[in-house]
């Protein structure tokens, strides 16, 4: 009995207490990238099935349009990136899975310089989202299956120069380790 309160004391001088994620009213609290929008979708359900609405010009979320698109996957265990864009911005809405975006900015002139922040997408909480130009990015696949994602980037790829950067997923020059999981 008596050692209950030291291991009690022991392992809470180990521990780190939880920071608050949300509000209670469900209200994500991470900063994300600043600059990076987002438009939370609607999702119609009925006895046959669904249909979740991924753009409409109407929703004025984005300045650009919408010039190009292409889906990706990404296998359980497995992530992409770190990648950056120096010309446009990527624009994801999640089909299928769970995936985790890997932020870190790192625009001199952006209040989230320096800083790491998560994006969490989700099949439950359907949007599409923004990750803009120089903010360095990595696409996790947190889920139990195959991730499916819709990018409609801000201009079309261009197949003999290709606005992308690639640092390896453990490189030392970015404050984040992205933890089990395979990729590049």
């Amino acid at each position: 009995m008596s050692d209950e309160p030291d291991l009690l004391f022991k392992t809470l001088s180990g521990a780190s207490r939880d920071h608050a994620t949300v509000t209670p009213e469900g209200t994500v609290i991470a900063d994300t990238p600043f600059g990076s929008v987002e438009h939370r979708s609607t999702t119609h359900v009925d006895n046959r099935g669904t249909v979740t609405e991924l753009f409409d010009t109407r929703w004025d979320w984005h300045p650009d349009p919408i010039s190009f698109a292409y889906t990706y996957t990404i296998r359980q265990g497995w992530a992409k990136g770190w990648g950056l864009h120096k010309l446009h911005e990527d624009r994801y809405f999640l089909l299928e899975g769970r995936m985790q975006i890997a932020c870190y900015d790192v625009r001199a002139d952006s209040p989230t310089y320096g800083q790491v922040s998560h994006i969490i997408l989700s099949q439950e909480n359907p949007r599409i989202v923004s990750i803009p130009k120089f903010v360095w990015h990595a696409n996790i696949n947190i889920g139990s299956g195959d991730v499916r994602v819709v990018n409609f980037p801000t201009m079309p790829y261009d197949h003999e120069n290709p606005d992308k950067y690639r640092l390896p997923l453990d490189t030392d020059l970015i404050p984040y380790k992205i933890e089990s999981a395979g990729g590049w």
